[in-house]
């Protein structure tokens, strides 16, 4: 028994992952090279390999002839009786090969045939296992910057983090950990390609799910959710159990679920909202922290027009329009916000008395500018559930 090869194999399969009929398969390919380059030729050539024992026979299979006119394909009937005495003219004799016979170069070429077929399965082993990780969250260690792109270590696997997918301000050190979500695997002739980002919004769901035991057994479900990467997440869930809160279940007890991934997002703030099938609740929620005084929704044509007090529009549209775009995004809805006395001068808006008349775009547009806490501001009256 040849136990050395067999304890290398062992370790090969537990370490890299490589079955071993894929390396018995390598070296049977690699003593047919070694056998081509040594002979020339190598059709008649046959390997067996013995699993259980790792040893091999390599023989030739060659015509019994009374002339030898090829030495590779045939053998004279007196060669071959004196390895089998029954032989006879036309019959097929195997004719053992010896290995160590094989010169250098040819050994060489068969050792670089089982290197190259170890890296191919190793490389497809990789690329196998981070395929399946695909939309999901993993943890990697920060580990050098290529321009302005960041070289992140996943374990197994290299994987990259463009500028495109970093968060603005976001600075990592070296053997710094962090998680990041796995845009796309691809598969190259140097191994697999492996893209990351930190600004996806599934990143934030992938984290909840992770945090939030009712998200993972379905208990809660997240319904929507919009992001402005290190600024603010906006999230809608529902429960499936009437017993169960779903906000409260994705806050967790003192905030400690949400703070974690708070943490782990450097800080972006964090907005939890109940989903409702009523539009014009989940407009309601999805502008909180606003009060609204009334919201009328049209599904068909996917608008809403909002109604807030004076002192909340500032509020309701947010720092540079922020809380306004989120909620259109997370509802998909076209949202326009009007402060009461607003909403009581402009035709069509009449919320006492509401019929959804058309109404003058541009005299709008010209009522709804204003300044703001944070420096002067111009903000159009529509806030798209796209991204501009």
């Amino acid at each position: 028994m040849n136990k050395e090869l067999m304890e290398a194999l062992d370790i090969l399969e537990k370490e890299k992952e490589i079955s071993k009929e894929t390396l018995f398969e390598a070296i049977e390919n690699s003593l047919l090279t070694a056998c081509k380059n040594h002979f020339g030729k190598a059709d008649n050539i046959k390997v067996e390999i013995d699993r259980d024992t790792c040893d091999f026979l390599c023989y030739a299979e060659k015509e019994v002839v009374e002339e030898v006119e090829d030495d590779c394909l045939q053998i004279s009937l007196e060669d071959a009786q004196a390895i089998s005495k029954n032989a006879q003219l036309g019959d097929i004799i195997h004719v053992e090969i010896k290995s160590k016979e094989f010169g250098r170069i040819a050994t060489q070429n068969a050792k670089n045939v089982i290197l190259q077929k170890i890296r191919e399965e190793e490389r497809s082993v990789i690329y196998n296992q981070y395929f399946e990780k695909e939309k999901d969250v993993v943890t990697g260690v920060v580990q050098r910057y290529l321009g302005r792109n960041i070289s992140i270590n996943l374990g197994k696997a290299d994987a990259i983090l463009n500028e495109s997918e970093q968060v603005k301000g976001e600075v990592f050190k070296a053997t710094e950990r962090i998680k990041v979500y796995i845009l796309e695997v691809k598969n190259t002739p140097k191994g697999p390609r492996i893209l990351v980002s930190r600004t996806h919004p599934e990143l934030v769901k992938r984290l909840f799910e992770e945090e939030v035991t009712e998200i993972k057994d379905g208990t809660v479900e997240i319904k929507s959710i919009a992001r402005e990467a290190g600024s603010r997440t906006k999230l809608a869930v529902w429960s499936t159990n009437p017993n169960v809160d779903a906000v409260g279940a994705c806050v967790g007890m003192n905030g400690a679920r949400v703070n974690a991934i708070v943490e782990e997002l450097r800080g972006e703030k964090i907005d939890i909202i109940n989903w409702d099938e009523n539009p014009g609740n989940l407009i309601q929620n999805a502008l909180s922290p606003a009060k609204i005084v009334a919201v009328f929704a049209d599904p068909d044509e996917k608008t809403a027009k909002v109604v807030v007090p004076d002192y909340q529009l500032s509020l309701a549209i947010g720092k540079e329009g922020q809380n306004a775009r989120l909620a259109a995004k997370l509802t998909g809805y076209k949202i326009d916000i009007k402060s009461e006395t607003q909403a009581k001068d402009t035709p069509g808006f009449r919320y006492e008395d509401y019929v959804d008349d058309e109404y003058d775009e541009e005299e709008y547009d010209e009522e709804y500018q204003g300044e703001y806490e944070e420096g002067e501001y111009v903000e159009e009256e529509t806030y798209e559930s796209e991204d501009e």
